[in-house]
């Protein structure tokens, strides 16, 4: 980027949503990060409590990073949750529970960002999505459709908001090591990476760098795009 920004990073306190934080605030870009439970990640990232499910603490959230940052001109969408279970043991709390985090979530955070951005006639709107959000995923029918949902947001605001200098896009990691991969047992997490071309999986640093990339001025005429950060896994899709 040419100028320093104000960024919000939202499940900024782990795994990919701090690696990305950390590498605005390496750049000297003004940093908020919320979570539901932030914690204390890094001196130079302000941390926020908000719950994205609850339109009011959004609103809460964006009133104090304002106060304190300024007005957020880039957003990184990045919270998101899983609740696995096979289908026919999925149950409606199950699903709704996911979409409402994953994809209402995002939804509210972006609305409630583009309300400056609109003004400034500048902003950068990023979704952290997955492969799986394309390929699908057994036991994931929940996760998977509040992914795929964010390609759908996001390029219904790219067409809405371009004019105004405003992009939206999609970043679509694959396997990354996080918190989230760790959960699984060594043979599943053997059969994920056999599947990867790159025979590996991404460190959280990765999916950031795209990011930054995507939030930079070098980026201004990329919107709606699904850019994959997958090791080939999803390729064609």
């Amino acid at each position: 980027m040419t100028q320093t920004r104000t960024v919000l990073v939202t499940g900024g306190n782990r795994g990919i949503g701090l690696a990305t934080a950390k590498r605005f605030a390496d750049q000297g870009h003004r940093v908020a990060i919320t979570a539901r439970d932030p914690g204390d990640v890094d001196s130079r990232i302000l941390a926020i409590p908000c719950d994205q499910t609850d339109a009011d603490a959004v609103d809460r959230a964006y009133q104090a990073i304002e106060s304190e940052l300024g007005n957020v001109e880039v957003l990184v969408a990045n919270a998101g949750i899983t609740k696995d279970q096979l289908l026919l043991r999925m149950s409606d709390d199950d699903f709704s529970t996911v979409i409402d985090t994953n994809l209402k979530g995002s939804y509210r955070v972006a609305q409630r960002a583009t309300r400056t951005m609109l003004r400034a006639r500048w902003g950068r709107l990023i979704f952290v999505s997955s492969v799986v959000g394309l390929l699908g995923s057994a036991g994931q029918a929940n996760y998977a459709a509040s992914k795929a949902g964010l390609v759908g947001l996001a390029r219904s605001m790219a067409r809405e908001l371009g004019s105004r200098n405003i992009t939206a896009n999609i970043v679509s990691p694959g396997p990354v090591a996080t918190e989230m991969l760790d959960a699984l047992t060594e043979d599943q997490r053997s059969a994920i990476t056999e599947q990867v071309p790159l025979k590996r999986v991404a460190e959280p640093q990765e999916i950031a760098e795209t990011i930054l990339f995507l939030a930079s001025e070098g980026a201004g005429y990329i919107t709606g795009a699904v850019i994959p950060i997958d090791g080939g896994l999803g390729m064609g899709h």
